[in-house]
């Protein structure tokens, strides 16, 4: 039959292997039991880098002729895959002892070719003398990957010089391009010469933003998200900035953020941005469970357009076992400083522990927001009504200055491998402001990921926090600290670690907590964790007590991130808690 086959190029897509390649002179088959019809004789590099791209047939050639018209193609094919490699001396011999037996490919890849010199010339505005523009030649040229005495392969000389390409575009020379890029081979001597020259064109200036796409929103609202200004220099980085700014608002669903590097434009390039609106009004539905506050469903509203300004409502009503919660609040967009503000009240009822309350809450806050970093000043009146089992109901008011830091850098937001998340709160009352309590609350948390082989990883959590006063009384239990649970110290209740007051567990004035875990990936998507959490809250550092937790766990990779079932053992207690947690939107 005849075969078919691809001509291979250093940029085409490898193709499914059908039939493995020998590796100094032995022969293979895919077939047990049957002899090869081709087998190929290399070094195993060799024949490694073959395997990727060649589908040798697997049944008797139709005739003499197709068998003809295959061998002359097949060391075409390889002379040209191993070029795009360096060896350019490759001896491709083929040999059939007789013609019943099959035919054997030898391939000799003779000396590798390595790159002896490079040549990176510019011209353009680049080279107008000015220092800056000079330096950045220099770097330039200092970040090309193909260097003297590195091997030199058809797909590393294109993306050296893709990589050229799009650093210089990256800033100021939005239209440059490579003029002439030459490889000189001398195959006898194995050595290869590359010269690039690259015309930078002019310095590009940022002009007016142009909106496409609005039809609810007035422009000067995404303009103002602007991080550059009319007549900046031109920064790709800045316009990917942009993008980002934009895309964070939930009043579009779809943003992009480009320019046309049109030399004649290019003393005010118009920025072009071209979005779809999200629909304004949206409601979603959810449900889920955990082991803290056990079954949950909830209800969301939002509006993304309320009164017309594009500020954000969002209300919610969340049903759990042990809490019960109604917020609704309204921010405003972002500016091009990151900023926006906050206005919001809640309504939450809680059961835990042997504690009952009632806490009514209006606050206002200014925020500034990265995609790392997140900053917030705010101020918060807040009442509770106490009501612990066996003691003294109370109510208390709090007016709260209250800021927070929390800065996260993580490789994936769903699949975390790496990263680190830092958390900082201090804030204070007092009982000249309509407060119960003179007060100052502080806290800290830091959380550490690091990878182990190629799937594990290896997860450290501490936090700390610290209520500056002279009694708990007239604090509510925002402001003070309990232990116990997910994400704290399992094996022992949620919340159950604390002051005991008549027959319930409330909040104490000093707390600290920490955690040890390690993940073994099993495949992809299942895993098993073994952890250690240490801590404990009580009323004073003299009064802390240490708990310790200790277990074993399941992990589930979800669509939505890793899902934990967790058994832990309390030291103190001796007792096994299963801990869980699941939410799934609908």
């Amino acid at each position: 039959m005849l075969i078919r086959f691809l001509t291979i190029r250093f940029q085409i897509i490898a193709l499914l292997v059908l039939s493995s390649f020998h590796a100094a002179a032995q022969e293979t088959s895919d077939f047990p039991g049957k002899t090869a019809i081709v087998s190929l004789s290399a070094p195993q590099p060799v024949a490694k880098l073959l395997n990727q791209y060649l589908q040798l047939p697997t049944e008797p050639f139709a005739s003499e002729y197709d068998e003809k018209i295959f061998v002359h193609r097949i060391q075409k094919e390889i002379r040209e895959i191993m070029a795009t490699e360096g060896y350019f001396n490759a001896i491709v011999s083929v040999t059939k002892p007789t013609p019943i037996q099959s035919i054997e490919i030898k391939i000799d890849p003779g000396a590798l070719t390595y790159v002896d010199s490079v040549s990176i010339e510019f011209t353009g505005d680049i080279t107008n003398g000015d220092k800056e523009h000079q330096k950045r030649i220099e770097q330039l040229r200092a970040m090309w990957s193909l260097k003297t005495g590195q091997p030199f392969r058809s797909a590393d000389w294109e993306q050296a010089k893709s990589a050229l390409i799009d650093s210089i575009t990256q800033h100021a020379f939005a239209a440059a391009v490579i003029t002439d890029s030459q490889a000189s081979v001398d195959p006898n001597a194995a050595r290869a010469d590359l010269i690039v020259t690259i015309d930078s064109g002019p310095i590009f200036y940022l002009g007016e933003i142009q909106v496409v796409g609005l039809e609810r929103y007035d422009a000067s609202r995404i303009t103002q998200l602007a991080p550059f200004k009319l007549g900046d220099i031109y920064n790709r980085d800045l316009l990917h900035q942009y993008q980002l700014a934009v895309q964070k608002a939930p009043q579009f669903s779809t943003v992009s953020v480009s320019i046309v590097p049109d030399i004649a434009q290019q003393r005010s390039i118009p920025v072009k941005v071209m979005l779809t609106e999200a629909q304004t009004q949206r409601f979603a539905f959810g449900a889920g469970y955990s082991s803290n506050n056990g079954a949950r469903g909830e209800i969301n509203y939002r509006n993304h357009n309320f009164l017309n300004r594009a500020w954000n409502l969002t209300s919610l009503l969340r049903l759990e076992q042990k809490r019960q919660t109604f917020m609704a609040g309204i921010d405003t967009l972002p500016n091009q400083d990151n900023i926006f503000y906050s206005l919001g009240t809640s309504l939450q009822t809680t059961d835990i522990q042997g504690l009952r309350t009632i806490e009514e809450k209006v606050g206002i806050s200014r925020n500034f927001q990265t995609t790392t970093i997140q900053m917030q000043f705010s101020l918060n009146w807040q009442r509770e009504n106490k009501k612990p089992d066996g003691a003294i109901n109370q109510t208390n008011d709090a007016l709260v200055l209250d800021w927070r830091w929390r800065r996260l850098v993580i490789d994936d937001p769903i699949n975390i491998r790496r990263g680190n998340l830092t958390e900082l709160r201090i804030g204070g009352s007092s009982q000249q402001l309509l407060s119960e309590q003179d007060f100052v609350r502080t806290y800290a948390k830091h959380q550490s990921w690091w990878p182990v082989g190629e799937r594990d990883v290896f997860f450290l959590r501490a936090e700390a926090g610290y209520t500056l006063a002279s009694s708990r009384f007239g604090i509510p239990q925002e402001y003070l600290f309990r232990a116990g649970g997910i994400q704290s110290v399992r094996g022992y209740d949620f919340k159950g670690i604390g002051v005991t007051e008549g027959n319930a567990i409330v909040g104490g004035r000093v707390m600290a907590t920490g955690t040890a875990e390690y993940t073994h990936w099993l495949t992809q998507q299942w895993g098993a964790a073994a952890f250690a959490d240490i801590g404990s809250a009580a009323d004073s550092w003299q009064n802390l007590h240490t708990f310790i937790g200790y277990g074993a766990g399941v992990r589930w990779r979800s669509p939505v991130g890793p899902i934990a079932l967790d058994l832990a053992r309390g030291h103190e207690t001796g007792s096994l808690r299963v801990h869980f947690s699941m939410a799934v939107a609908f």
